[in-house]
């Protein structure tokens, strides 16, 4: 090839390479997330709720230097969550097992995350521990115009069962009104099957919920995330929530549940006692899915992951694998959580 024939071969690869550039789809690209805390109580004895029963509260010694290389832990974590494809932290977070706002308020504080300049929704629970949810949100992407608890109002053997509230947050992220709603099931204690019915009652207050929603807003963009201490194939979600798990069964007042495939393949987000569960999760309503499409006009789901990165795993012991846990046997385990968090990409063509 001569050195004429040369240049006009670069040339028109360059053109081509400028034109493929010019003609790429781009989108904006949002983080949503959940993630358990696990115990993330402050140092301070609060006479109101039992948080003596909390493992920062039952430790003797060195209890700020742990609660704050724990907010630290947490807070780098947050600050990781969709940071390969956002290229920032997560636009929205629901978090639970958290003691009070002012442990929130430490969280978005610190150096991982002060620069991102976090607001926070945040009611206190009647749960008996003290334990809430709360979301956490970049104000320069979501803002909210209204937000509201619920108390599933769940009984036991005619006993009110204290748990966590449902929180609903209704908002616009950039120019799209969503509602978003954190939740913290009632745990197993007991076992499965004899707590199941309190998990079921919970899953009827989502679906009062998303009426109440639904009555005003007809085709709500609407995502239910928490620890649902449930797995994906149990009856809170397949026969009360009657979630989907292909998308093209999903119709106009279904929920569409992402993470029941990766739960079949073997996924998990905690594991106890040799069980592996996938209790936390993202579930949306149809409007936010695209079933083939492929319009992007507006915010649909991308994809929904777990952030399970290989820091957050114990490496060694019996729980080698396991979430890497901050409290164990009375003590600290300079861990993070026992839970690993989900999240999920909503994105827009520009």
């Amino acid at each position: 090839m001569n050195k004429q024939n040369y240049v006009l071969v670069l040339l028109l690869f360059q053109i081509c390479i400028s034109f493929s550039q010019k003609n790429a789809k781009k989108y904006t690209i949002r983080t949503i997330a959940f993630y358990n805390l696990e115990n993330l109580f402050d140092t301070i004895n609060d006479l109101s709720i039992n948080d003596e029963a909390s493992p920062m509260m039952e430790m003797k010694f060195n209890r700020s230097k742990v609660y704050w290389d724990k907010i630290d832990k947490l807070a780098s974590t947050i600050a990781q969550i969709g940071l390969e494809e956002a290229k920032t932290s997560p636009a929205i977070i629901g978090v639970s097992e958290v003691e009070n706002r002012s442990v929130l308020e430490d969280l978005i504080k610190s150096k991982h995350l002060i620069q991102k300049k976090y607001g926070i929704v945040h009611y206190d629970s009647p749960d008996k521990r003290g334990i809430d949810v709360a979301l956490l949100y970049q104000k320069k992407y979501f803002k909210p115009l209204h937000h509201e608890v619920f108390n599933p109002n769940i009984y036991k053997n005619n006993r009110k069962v204290f748990t966590r509230d449902q929180l609903l947050v209704s908002g616009y992220l950039d120019d799209e009104l969503i509602h978003v709603i954190v939740n913290h099931w009632p745990s197993r204690s007991g076992g499965e099957a004899k707590s199941r019915p309190l998990r079921e009652k919970a899953a009827y207050q989502n679906i009062k919920i998303i009426e109440k929603i639904r009555a005003k807003e007809e085709n709500a963009k609407i995502l239910t995330l928490g620890d649902f201490n449930d797995d994906p194939n149990n009856t809170s979600f397949k026969k009360i929530l009657k979630t989907k798990r292909k998308k093209r069964n999903v119709g106009k007042n279904d929920i569409y549940n992402p993470y029941e495939n990766l739960h079949r393949k073997g996924f998990n987000t905690l594991a106890y006692r040799d069980n592996l569960n996938l209790f936390d999760m993202i579930l949306i309503s149809l409007p936010l899915l695209d079933k083939g499409e492929k319009d992007f006009s507006t915010y649909k789901m991308y994809k929904a992951m777990i952030f399970n990165k290989h820091f957050l795993s114990d490496k060694k012991g019996k729980f080698k694998g396991y979430p890497f846990r901050s409290f164990s046997n009375g003590g600290y385990t300079g861990g993070y959580s026992d839970h690993y968090p989900v999240y999920m990409y909503l994105i827009k063509k520009i």
